[in-house]
């Protein structure tokens, strides 16, 4: 990809991603100002509904107060109504004792005078019992019975029909007492003997003529309809309160003009309403709220849910607690909310929480693309570099091999033996040097498809490491190398493939060899922590910086040497080496510094079968 189609695309990429981003913010103001005016249409019908129900809260509790005291005067009119009856019964019993007395004694006098008539009219009178009275009857069956009912002037005590006496009377002794009323019969038997032939009679009396018995029967009833009356008296009388009356006796105590806004609402039942109407519009936050007067600034009650007590305008809602009030101070009821943006916010945290991730993957989509784009231009650029050392180191081998086959034709060279097995050998080492570079190459496919097959066995490093020296004992003396071989470890077999193992250390030997300037100072050693095995391969080369030593496992890449062409490779080979690290479980890292050198610590799990 060109550089201005990279930049091209990458201004496209950004434009968008800027626009996005324009696009979610004004969608999230929106939505803002969308929960915000939600918030106060919210928040205002609640303070209608709270205004609502404390205005019938202040009726009710009139009506419940106006109720209960006429309850309780319905009670005490009750009680007393009561005592009143009562004491009007007790009043009837004694008239009627009085009566029952005064009744007695009139008997008594009617008794008396009816037995002063008959001692008068007959000879030697006797009161007998009804059981002599039957037996009389019953021998003296055609006996004259008589009936006695005379007529007696109360007053004067004279028998009518009679002459006056023209001497002081004295009257007998009573036969009846008053005492011995109550045992006497309905009926009083006489047994008398007629004045004139002395024949014996019996009479008859009443205990309670007829007459007086009808005037008692009227008295009492006299003495019962008045105690009715009375009764009935006392219950017109009697507290009564209708419906009607009660409403317009609460109506009249409303209307009073002098009465506090504090006396005529309860502080504690508003709150607890406005908490309550909140929740039920989905209000969660905990408000600051106070009563305060509406024609003069005077607070009356005030409960803050901060310590500052402040009531900021923007936060701020207000409304008449009694608005039909025409007389009196209808108070007003402020509500704030501290915190209504957060509360504004948590509504939306769906919404922002799906814009940020939204622009979260677009973010992280666009840097992965340049990411990718960077990194694939540089694996083009790095493959280009690839391609071209692959064909330098392909094409040397390559014309050797061509020159040396041109030396062939040559008659002259054929019957040379000496020169003909030098060429000869010239061809072989070409032919195992291009072989070394195709197998390297197909090694690194091989690994990336994961199809190379690692032959895993018991593997003694320490002794490796000393056939590997041996083998490039040639090109380490051809610079002069100083080696410095410290293999202390104690325990080092480790599990894996030998070729692959000795061919990571040919590796890194190689490069420490290749990447000093002066005499390669070489330093290769092994020991054990825990249950693994380090290997340090050190030298004091050209070294690398930071960002360069993170990128010396990628592939192609090779540390850049300036103008200078003399290190040959593919940048291939630390690749490699890491790769057949990870294969057997074991860490591979590296510390530089450059013009200081370098050192590579490879970390293998000891092998204890």
């Amino acid at each position: 990809m060109k550089k201005r189609s990279f930049w091209f695309i990458t201004v496209l990429m950004t434009v968008a991603l800027l626009g996005v981003f324009v696009m979610q913010l004004y969608y999230i103001k929106e939505a803002y100002n969308l929960k915000s005016q939600l918030f106060d249409e919210q928040v205002n019908q609640t303070l209608a509904t709270v205004v609502k129900k404390a205005e019938r809260l202040n009726v009710a509790n009139h009506i419940n107060r106006k109720d209960a005291e006429n309850k309780l005067k319905r009670l005490q009119d009750a009680r007393q109504r009561a005592l009143d009856i009562k004491d009007l019964r007790q009043q009837y019993v004694q008239e009627a004792e009085l009566r029952q007395a005064e009744r007695e004694n009139q008997i008594e006098n009617y008794l008396n005078q009816q037995d002063s008539i008959i001692r008068a009219s007959y000879r030697a009178p006797n009161v007998i019992s009804e059981t002599e009275f039957v037996s009389l009857s019953s021998v003296n069956g055609s006996s004259l019975d008589l009936q006695m009912d005379a007529i007696i002037d109360m007053r004067s005590l004279i028998l009518k029909g009679y002459s006056m006496r023209t001497k002081p009377y004295a009257p007998p002794p009573k036969t009846f007492e008053f005492k011995s009323l109550q045992s006497l019969p309905d009926t009083l038997r006489y047994l008398v003997y007629d004045p004139r032939n002395a024949k014996p009679l019996t009479v008859s009396v009443p205990k309670i003529s007829d007459d007086l018995e009808k005037k008692f029967k009227r008295e009492d009833e006299i003495a019962k309809k008045k105690l009715e009356l009375k009764i009935a008296a006392l219950g017109k009388d009697t507290f009564s309160y209708t419906r009607l009356s009660l409403v317009e006796d609460v109506s009249k105590e409303l209307e009073e003009a002098n009465v506090p806004i504090y006396k005529r609402i309860n502080f504690e039942a508003l709150g607890n309403i406005l908490k309550t109407e909140l929740l039920t519009h989905n209000i969660t936050q905990k408000p600051s709220y106070k009563v305060s007067l509406a024609k003069k600034d005077s607070t009356l009650f005030i409960e803050a849910s901060n310590s500052k007590k402040e009531f900021l305008p923007e936060n701020t809602y207000k409304t008449p607690l009694f608005g039909n009030d025409l007389f009196r101070d209808p108070g007003t009821l402020i509500v704030t909310f501290p915190n209504k943006n957060s509360a504004i916010l948590s509504n939306l945290s769906f919404t922002l929480a799906s814009s940020i991730g939204l622009l979260l993957v677009l973010v992280f989509i666009f840097s992965y693309t340049l990411y990718a784009i960077l990194k694939q231009k540089k694996i083009s650029e790095m493959k280009t570099d690839f391609i071209n050392n692959m064909t330098h180191e392909f094409k040397t081998p390559v014309a050797t091999i061509m020159i040396a086959s041109e030396a062939l034709k040559d008659p002259e060279v054929t019957e040379d033996k000496n020169r003909l097995k030098r060429l000869a050998n010239i061809i072989y080492d070409e032919n195992v040097r291009l072989g070394s570079h195709i197998e390297r190459v197909l090694s690194i496919a091989r690994l990336e498809k994961g199809e190379l097959k690692m032959e895993n066995t018991a593997v003694e490093m320490n002794d490796l490491i000393v056939i590997v020296l041996d083998s490039m004992s040639l090109q380490l003396q051809k610079r002069n190398a100083v080696l410095h071989v410290n293999t202390n470890a104690e325990k080092a077999t480790v599990f894996g493939d030998e070729l692959h193992l000795s061919n990571v250390l040919y590796n890194l030997i190689d490069n420490a060899n290749k990447y000093s300037t002066n005499v390669p100072e070489i330093t290769i050693s092994t020991r054990n922590t825990n249950k693994n095995l380090i290997i340090e391969i050190s030298d004091k080369g050209i070294g690398m910086t930071r960002e360069q030593s993170k990128r010396i496992f990628d592939q192609f890449y090779r540390v850049p040497t300036g103008n200078l062409h003399d290190v040959k490779g593919f940048g291939l080979g630390l690749n490699y080496v890491q790769d057949i690290i990870k294969q057997i479980n074991g860490n591979i890292k590296v510390i530089s510094e450059k013009d200081k050198g370098t050192t590579f610590e490879i970390t293998l799990p000891l092998y204890e079968g």
